[in-house]
Formats: structure tokens, C-alpha cells, sequence
């Protein structure tokens, strides 16, 4: 089986290193920078072991990656995957699996539009690792895994989606639970709206063009008013789900999943996360101190490819939710 990775950030490398490292399959790699990657490429575990893996191809052009692979995996921002989408599409063999290693960011919406209409497609819920290159090309760090993946499969009898996940189960040596439909993997009640609800607080209204003295840590300065927009937001998220064909109960509300009560006690809770702790508010230092830096993934995926779709599935089923829409207009307005 061949498999090619179709970008090289940090899980591109880690993902691509540890399948070929395993065995578990031939892989191929797409990447803006090919003459960057040498063989073996490095994974350092979180056990302290180094697996060394040979990627059997690398190149920045579709046709010399993409055909002869049985599964595609996405590992790009959400702001790449149309174009990407578009460069691989007349490469893609018959039968061949097209997926997203993170699918919030609007994948199958765009998938769908401009694949087949009968081309298979998955999707996970959440990344597989937690990954940062150490230095590019060369080695990588798996920082951490999931103890379960949950993917979507489209386009595929159910004997094939349960295969799929089957298969997927072998390459990350994790229970792969198959959920619902493509609604499951693609809508959820993280970063979509809890970094858009942090940079509405930080940056919007009265805080409209502020400059600051330092930069602002996102997790760690988290704010009550802050809480009580994401409480807001995950009110109104929810009332979408209720017309969708998803299991009741497939994703916890914000309060249940930071195991909180209230805006004070979550924004206590979003404060004292240890994995949070360090993690800066985007922002950039000016003459005159620090301001919203608004080229920042926080921006240019957040909104237009997370919380975008959000409102754009809610705006289909005519469900109002005033306060995601007044937070994504905002957000859009920031990248013109």
C-alpha cells in the first residue's frame, strides 16, 4: 500500500516518518521544499526511541506522488486545501482514499464541491499526534498520542468505511471509532470558537486598534468576558447541531468538557491548563508596543475555514445565531 502525506509541517513529518519507520506502508511525500529532506528521517518518541524512516518519495509536483497512492492525507492548514484539492485532482487514482488529518476546517465541504461525486473521502475528528519539527526535513518530535481516533468516511459502502477504519487502526496503532457522517468530523466546538471567542475579547470593540505594553498570553490571562462569549457561542453552535443527522451527545459543551459551571470557574479552568501554559496571543511588537497581528493562523483559519463553516451550515438551516455571526463578520473583516 502506498500512502502519500500532502504537506510538511509538523504532523506531515511526523506522520509520514512514523508509517514509514513502522512498515506499516510505501510513503510518498508532497512538499513545497523537496530538496530540504534527506533519508532516514528522525522521529523521536516520547518513549525516547528514534525511529528511522525512508520516504520512498518526495517532490513538489503532484505527478510524481499522487497516482500511485491507495490513501491521500491532507496535513495542510485550512487555507490550502482548495488549492491543493484542485493540483491533485486529475492525478487521484480510481478507488484511491482522499482525507484530512484534522477536518474543522472545512475539508469534506470542499472536497465534495470540487472532487468526484464518488470519491472516497475521511476525515479525522482530531489529529492522530501531537507533533513539532525539530528541524525540517531531517527529524521531527511525537510529543503525544490519542488513546482513540474518531474518523468520518464518505462515498463508500458501510463493509468499506468499517475496512477503512480497520486499516487506519493498523497505521496508528490506535482504536479508530467510525463516526455517523462527515458532520461529526467537520463541526466542532474547539478552536473554530474558542480562539475566535479569545481574540473577539483581546482585540474587538473597545479594544479595537489597542496597543499593548507586552504581549498577551492566550490561555493563561484568559478572561471572564472571554468565557462568557465562548459560553455564548457553544449555546448557539449547539442549536445547529440539533437540526443536523448527528449522534446526540457525539460532543460535550464547553462547560462539561473544561468541567466547569460557570464563566468564572471555565475561564479559571482555560487559565490553569498546563498544556495551555506559554502559548501567546497573536500579536506582533510595533514602534509603539504590541498590536493584533492579523496574518496569523488564528486569523486566516479560525474564522474563515472554522467558525465560516459554522455559520454557513447554520445560514443553510436557517437557524439564527446572532452572536457567531457578529464574531465571524469581525474576524472576516480583519483579512481584507
Amino acid at each position: 500500500m502506498t500512502v502519500c502525506i500532502c504537506g510538511s509541517g509538523a504532523l506531515g513529518h511526523v506522520i509520514a516518518g512514523y508509517l514509514a519507520a513502522k512498515g506499516k506502508a510505501e510513503v510518498n511525500l508532497l512538499s513545497s521544499k523537496p530538496e530540504l529532506w534527506q533519508n532516514p528521517l528522525l522521529i523521536h518518541t516520547p518513549e525516547g526511541e528514534d525511529l528511522k524512516a525512508s520516504i520512498h518519495k518526495v517532490s513538489s509536483k503532484p505527478s510524481e506522488v499522487i497516482p500511485e497512492a491507495d490513501i491521500i492525507l491532507f496535513c495542510y492548514p485550512g487555507f490550502q486545501n482548495r488549492s491543493a484539492l484542485l493540483s491533485i485532482k486529475e492525478h487521484i487514482k480510481k478507488g484511491a482514499f482522499v482525507g484530512c488529518v484534522f477536518s474543522s476546517t472545512g475539508f469534506f465541504f470542499e472536497a465534495t464541491e470540487i472532487l468526484k461525486a464518488d470519491q472516497p473521502l475521511f476525515g479525522f475528528q482530531r489529529v492522530p499526534f501531537i507533533a513539532r519539527v525539530e528541524e525540517y526535513g531531517k527529524s521531527a518530535n511525537l510529543l503525544g498520542y490519542k488513546d482513540s481516533l474518531n474518523v468520518a468516511v464518505e462515498n463508500v459502502e458501510e463493509r468499506e468505511k468499517l475496512a477503512f477504519a480497520e486499516c487506519l487502526s493498523n497505521f496508528f496503532e490506535r482504536p479508530v471509532n467510525l463516526l455517523n457522517n462527515f458532520y461529526e468530523a467537520s463541526l466542532t466546538n474547539s478552536n473554530p470558537i474558542l480562539h475566535p471567542a479569545r481574540l473577539y475579547d483581546l482585540f474587538a470593540e473597545e479594544n479595537e486598534g489597542r496597543i499593548y505594553p507586552q504581549q498577551i498570553l492566550f490561555y493563561e490571562d484568559w478572561s471572564i468576558k472571554a468565557a462568557e462569549l465562548l459560553i455564548e457561542m457553544d449555546r448557539e453552535f449547539f442549536k445547529v447541531l440539533e437540526v443536523l443527522p448527528v449522534r446526540k451527545g457525539f460532543l460535550p459543551r464547553i462547560l462539561d468538557y473544561y468541567e466547569s459551571r460557570d464563566a468564572a470557574s471555565l475561564a479559571a479552568k482555560l487559565r490553569s491548563i498546563k498544556a495551555f501554559k506559554g502559548i501567546k496571543a497573536p500579536m506582533k511588537l510595533t514602534d509603539k508596543g504590541w498590536v493584533a497581528d492579523y496574518s496569523s493562523r488564528y486569523f486566516t483559519e479560525d474564522f474563515p475555514y472554522g467558525l465560516g463553516y459554522i455559520c454557513k451550515v447554520a445560514h443553510e438551516h436557517k437557524i439564527k445565531v446572532p452572536t457567531l455571526e457578529k464574531v465571524l463578520s469581525w474576524g472576516l473583516s480583519k483579512l481584507l
